[in-house]
């Protein structure tokens, strides 16, 4: 029975491993086919579509302001732009702040949301926003972004060109990632994740997931799936699902970025990534065990991706774990022998190769420094992910059997210059 266990494990997590690298090439391939994309932009602005900016913001006075100078900056016809600043029972100068910024440019608008219709999290929010907004497309930008200028003319410009696509998510970036041990660790993810996930999944299957944030999708899309999904705590994944199953498809282009404050604290990163991992399980709960009734079959993958992570590889790697640790105590005779522990290694490897894969797409990513930061990433920020990922489904299955309300926790910010 144990060396069932062992053997199961294995072969989760090396087919786990063996898909990752698989996404990784698809994404190096992607970059090398896209390196002139969005070079030249159109200097006919007539042909600019109206867009709307929807800006959540709940007790957001630290990074607000440098996020609406960053939308003053955005070299966009402002007499085709608004920027709606959707301020939702802030309690701090977040409301007073957008209102000095929004008597001073026409383009920016504030709505100012209170109780009763307040606090329903960045979903609710973002719906409220879309009532108010008259743009055919509508982008999305977290409070603590600043994207560079030319990003939502990217976007704009990469949707037209496609009118098949229902929407077209950008890069984003982490600004303050030399603060500490922790944003250098998350500076590393976002960009892995970002070329094997993002720009991988659409090399290979021509899928992408729409982020929380940097991304421009058509009202009428909106319109027609009734906006975001208020119970929802990863209300990005979600509308991705319903987006697909609509018969449309979301690209990803690199050329569009944002840069955004991350998490520097263990217990904010905690909190964040806690909301992050049980809105993805809800997402496995509500679709895949009635996928039957989805009419587009392709979102399928990336279901039975979020369960192979967050059940399957997930269950591999704490089997894994546990054995290894009594096999230091226990013989159990297992004829794997020392093979396990060779696996064990190239498993490492793999993860060290496939990561620094990604940090060469990114100019200035591949130096000595981060090469240690991502040997230690896999002994301590992958296990912490681990851990969170088995609290996380723990809490998520308390709240079904128990019908608790959603909670949505807002991510802390930190002071500091977004520029």
């Amino acid at each position: 029975m144990i060396e069932f266990f062992l053997y199961s494990s294995l072969f989760t997590i090396w087919l786990m491993l063996f898909y990752h690298l698989f996404l990784m090439l698809g994404g190096y391939l992607f970059t090398i086919k896209h390196q002139q994309v969005n070079r030249s932009l159109p200097k006919d602005d007539t042909s600019l579509p109206i867009v709307s900016i929807l800006i959540p913001a709940h007790n957001e006075e630290m990074v607000i302001k440098e996020t609406i100078k960053s939308m003053v900056r955005l070299q966009y016809p402002k007499d085709k732009l608004e920027v709606i600043i959707i301020n939702d029972n802030s309690m701090d100068a977040t409301g007073a702040i957008t209102d000095e910024y929004a008597s001073k440019y026409e383009f920016i608008n504030v709505i100012h949301n209170k109780p009763p219709f307040a606090g329903r999290g960045k979903s609710g929010a973002l719906n409220v926003g879309l009532r108010q907004s008259s743009g055919e497309i509508i982008v999305v930008y977290d409070a603590d972004n600043t994207p560079e200028p030319d990003a939502v003319r990217n976007l704009v410009f990469e949707l037209q060109k496609d009118q098949k696509a229902a929407a077209v998510v950008g890069k984003f970036r982490v600004i303050n990632h030399n603060k500490n041990l922790l944003t250098r660790f998350i500076n590393i993810e976002t960009i892995t994740f970002q070329w094997l996930a993002q720009a991988g999944r659409w090399f290979w299957f021509k899928i992408t997931s729409i982020p929380g944030t940097n991304f421009a999708i058509r009202r009428s899309v909106l319109e027609e799936l009734g906006g975001w999904d208020v119970k929802a705590l990863s209300e990005d994944t979600e509308l991705s699902i319903r987006v697909y199953n609509l018969g449309h498809y979301i690209r990803f282009i690199p050329t569009a970025v944002t840069w955004e404050q991350e998490p520097e604290t263990f217990r904010v990163w905690w909190k964040q990534r806690t909301r992050w991992a049980c809105g993805n399980i809800y997402v496995i709960q509500k679709y895949l065990l009635r996928f039957h009734k989805l009419k587009r079959k392709r979102i399928v993958i990336d279901l039975i991706y979020f369960l192979l992570t967050y059940f399957l590889f997930l269950g591999g790697i704490l089997i894994s774990h546990i054995l290894f640790v009594l096999r230091l105590f226990f013989d159990f005779n297992l004829s794997i022998g020392l093979v396990s522990y060779v696996l064990l290694i190239l498993g490492f490897l793999l993860f060290v190769t496939e990561v620094l894969l990604a940090l060469s797409m990114e100019k200035g990513q591949l130096h000595r420094s981060n090469l240690f930061h991502v040997v230690l990433m896999y002994f301590v920020y992958s296990q912490l992910w681990l851990c969170l990922m088995l609290y996380s489904l723990c809490k998520e299955m308390k709240r079904t059997l128990f019908k608790q309300e959603v909670t949505w926790y807002k991510t802390q910010r930190f002071k500091g210059k977004l520029d």
